[in-house]
């Protein structure tokens, strides 16, 4: 095997695992050491070709273009993404063996590896084009060594890495023509984050599904997001707004033509009393009314007139970061959409000549830099489409300021900017069009000339000035960059938002205003307002929050988000980021025990020690030594909190939100009088309630957060109704009510005592409660109906009253009865069939330690 340089392997006792019984080849898992250097020959130019190469991309649709481009010569297979990845399994990092790590190679990804394999046999070059990040240099370092695992390279193979910035046969036959080796420091980054993001997860998750049941693992940039929108929902809960005024007043002018006897000038009222007013100057509608009355009893006229003119710059070129932004808001496209719809863009289409090319550039980049050639095709459709004039002389270059850019990438561009959104508008689908639009806009914007805005500013106050009111206006004199957003090309982007014309009529208007000139007030109109909290976030303002805090690489902020969704820890409604309250539970646990994993400083900092390693500034290992050890500390200090510690700390934390809605402010508890109502972890299932400290003494609940766990009340109903007798217990004599308590109706045997709970059971099954007899609430109260005992382990098997039928219980298995079986008709023997079927589901908390291969996948 021929290579530039061969890469030392990442630990001392690396280990591939296969995820199933496929192999290529049967071996034990092999401990490796490090591979000696093959030599520092330089690589020679792959194309045009000298014998057969086996081109190795990331996916389907990207290996079929390439192909067509480089002919029979080149074999172009798919790897369909990683071959291998750290096994989903506790002890896949061992700090204690020098970060070594356990792969595995997943079902999938065997089939692959068996083709590539085969396809070697008879070449002589292999080519590993995968992605220009370091995901892609990873993947094509894996791919090495599971082919050395499975002796499938020979002396006479050269292997060669290759990248290119966009799928055309232009840039393809470049990259052939400047192979390298695979880039040692760029895989070490990857295996830091990896088992960066791995040791977070594997050791967290564990912790919050004891301590907080339900939620589920937290990645490293996961966590700092979240952190940001919990954050947020604590200023907007303890914002208190203020109330303030304002005053508005419509001017007419004479003598300046009819144009202007039509238009009346809106104009805000900026000083009074000669004093200038701020936001919360007027507080009061007492006040502002006063205003009012002083204002229409007084004349006016205008005692200045200033204009200006202003430049607005062309925006920068498209990165990963913006796209989405520019997508959310432009488009409404969530950033994983964005992302999908972009690989698509970028791995190729069909064009209408029958031959196939990417339409943009890769999108996962953090780099302003747009390549000389293309900024000159750039310019030169500029100046063909809009003149010589909306092209700058000297070409725009641009710079990231942001924390942690890397300049390497090219920022996102179509790969041919004639290729006019019209022209691809019958082969993408309507959404890929709109999306290409933009980028095709925002590159050819980036090269223009800034728009010319003239201002005007025209101030009108009474005879002694002491009352000043301030109108203002504008008009574009020259579109610059403006005029492509105006072209029939982005159509497909354009909202029609045309107010030109009144800010024409306006400005001229206004331009005709000099001092002295008198002002007729036409109306005067009083506003009340109140000052707003800082909004939540968006998904385009999370990835700009984000993207400013250095947090993460842009090309994982569409995940992230994502996941955050899927852990049910954040709720997006018409486009706004809501915290779930487990969300929230799960940011205060990780701010409370773990500062460091929720700091956006450290996060931020972590990304610039990884663009260190990739630099080969730092060394890999020994970064996440150092983090390890202040890590492990918290995790030891963690899982020696008790439960009843983390409902303290979350009881002080959401005070306000959990007791606001009770109607008893000392929190005593309404059934046993005795107790004090608090926030309990429930012992079964994922929830989380309000409820009686006495319990089990009192079992009374006042307020249920989550939980999939049945629940003896239902739904929270927040009328109260007096109790509706429906008879006496025909054996006990007792007296059956029809309650409605703070989850909704329920049927009770008994009466309210104290130091006594009466036994209730939900009515949530029945739609209409008027119905309810004495008759179904002794049927209801029946339950839950001890079946037998389990043939395994001697425990009880419990048929009980669920929110939405009934369902059967052993230990900590649940098992739905289905709708068309009648709970009469349930023995042991069906109970057992319904528990070892498949809709079966754990609850509860577990009682020792889980085991750490039911951890969440690590970030």
């Amino acid at each position: 095997m021929k290579t530039n340089g061969a890469l030392p392997e990442p630990g001392k006792s690396l280990q591939q695992v296969p995820a199933s019984g496929v192999s290529l080849k049967k071996s034990k898992p092999q401990i490796t050491d490090k591979i000696k250097p093959q030599g520092d020959t330089t690589l020679m130019p792959l194309y045009p070709p000298t014998g057969k190469s086996v081109v190795v991309v990331e996916s389907l649709t990207k290996a079929k273009v390439i192909q067509g481009y480089l002919g029979d010569m080149y074999e172009v297979i798919p790897s369909n993404g990683h071959v291998r990845d750290l096994a989903a399994r506790s002890g896949s990092v061992r700090p204690d063996d020098d970060f070594s790590m356990v792969w595995e190679v997943p079902s999938a990804a065997w089939t692959h590896l068996k083709t590539i394999k085969v396809a070697i046999a008879g070449a002589h070059n292999l080519i590993l084009a995968s992605d220009p990040d370091r995901e892609g240099e990873a993947i094509a370092w894996h791919i090495i060594e599971m082919l050395k695992q499975q002796d499938a390279l020979h002396e006479d193979t050269t292997v060669a890495r290759v990248v290119f910035q966009e799928v055309t046969e232009a840039a393809i036959k470049s990259a052939l023509q400047t192979p390298r080796n695979i880039d040692a420091n760029l895989v070490h980054a990857y295996l830091a984050r990896r088992a960066l993001d791995y040791l977070i997860g594997f050791n967290i998750s564990p912790l919050l599904w004891r301590k907080l049941p339900g939620c589920q693992s937290a990645g490293r940039v996961q966590s700092a997001a979240l952190s940001l929108i919990c954050d947020r929902e604590m200023e907007i809960d303890k914002f208190i707004p203020q109330e303030y005024w304002t005053v508005e007043a419509m001017f007419k002018t004479d003598k300046l033509g009819s144009a202007a006897d039509k238009y009346s000038i809106l104009s805000y009222l900026t000083h009074f009393d000669s004093k200038k007013l701020g936001q919360l100057s007027v507080t009061t509608e007492s006040e502002a009314k006063n205003i009012e009355q002083v204002i229409n009893s007084s004349s006016f006229k205008v005692i200045g007139s200033k204009r200006s003119e202003t430049s607005r710059n062309p925006p920068t070129p498209l990165i990963t970061s913006t796209l989405q932004q520019d997508a959310a808001n432009k488009l409404n496209f969530p950033a994983s959409y964005t992302m999908k719809l972009a690989q698509k863009l970028y791995e190729g289409v069909q064009l209408s000549d029958g031959k196939a090319a990417g339409l943009i550039t890769y999108m996962r980049t953090d780099g302003l830099h747009i390549s000389d050639e293309a900024v000159k095709d750039i310019r030169s459709l500029v100046i063909d489409r809009y003149g010589w004039h909306f092209a700058p002389k000297v070409p725009r270059k641009f710079f990231k300021k942001v924390k942690n850019a890397q300049e390497a990438h090219e920022a996102i561009r179509p790969t041919d900017i004639r290729r006019l959104p019209s022209t691809v508008a019958g082969i993408l689908d309507e959404d890929s069009l709109k999306l290409y639009t933009l980028i095709w806009s925002r590159t050819m914007a980036c090269q223009m000339e800034p728009a010319k805005i003239n201002q005007i500013q025209v101030d009108i106050g009474n005879d002694v000035e002491c009352i000043a009111f301030r109108a203002a206006c504008s008009r574009v004199d020259f579109l610059g960059y403006r005029a492509v957003y105006d072209d029939v090309e982005a159509e497909a982007i354009n909202k029609n938002e045309n107010e030109a014309n009144d800010h024409d009529i306006a400005f001229e208007v206004m331009s005709y205003l000099k001092p002295g000139h008198k002002c007729c007030l036409d109306k005067v109109e009083i506003k009340q307002h109140h000052t707003e909290p800082p909004p939540r976030y968006s998904e385009a303002s999370l990835v700009k929050k984000l993207e400013e805090l250095g947090i993460g690489r842009p090309s994982t902020y569409a995940t992230t988000i994502k996941v955050l969704q899927d852990r049910k820890y954040v709720t997006a409604k018409s486009r706004v980021l809501y915290p779930e309250f487990r969300g929230r539970m799960v940011s205060a646990f990780l701010a409370h025990h773990f500062t460091e994993v929720t700091d956006y400083s450290f996060t931020a900092d972590m990304e610039t020690e990884l663009d260190n390693v990739s630099a080969g500034l730092t060394e890999w290992k020994g970064l996440l030594a150092d983090y390890w050890t202040r890590f492990s500390t918290y995790c030891e200090r963690a899982s020696k909190v008790h439960i009843h510690q983390v409902e303290k700390m979350l009881e002080r934390t959401f005070r306000n939100f959990l007791f606001s809605s009770l109607p008893d402010e000392s929190r005593t508890c309404p059934s046993c009088l005795e107790g004090t109502l608090i926030f309990k972890v429930s012992r079964f299932g994922e929830g989380y309630f309000i409820g009686c400290d006495q319990h089990p003494k009192c079992k009374y609940i006042a307020k249920t957060l989550y939980g999939e766990e049945e629940e003896e009340v239902p739904q929270q109903n927040s009328t109260v109704e007096e109790p509706k007798l429906l008879g006496l217990h025909p054996v006990s004599r007792e007296k059956v009510f029809l309650k409605n308590g703070p989850y909704g109706f329920y049927v009770q045997l008994g009466e309210d005592r104290k130091g006594y709970v009466p036994k209730r059971t939900s009515v949530s099954q029945f739609k209409d409660v008027d119905s309810i007899t004495l008759e179904d609430a002794l049927e209801l109260l029946r339950y839950p109906i001890t079946l037998g005992n389990h043939p395994d382990d001697g425990l009880p098997v419990v048929l009980k009253i669920a929110k939405n039928g009934f369902t059967i219980r052993h230990r900590r298995h649940i098992a739905p009865v289905p709708k068309n079986l009648k709970p009469n008709d349930i023995t042991l023997e069906k109970a057992l069939v319904l528990l070892s079927g498949d809709g079966v589901r754990r609850c509860g908390r577990p009682k020792s330690k889980p085991k750490l291969e039911e951890a969440m996948e690590a970030f």
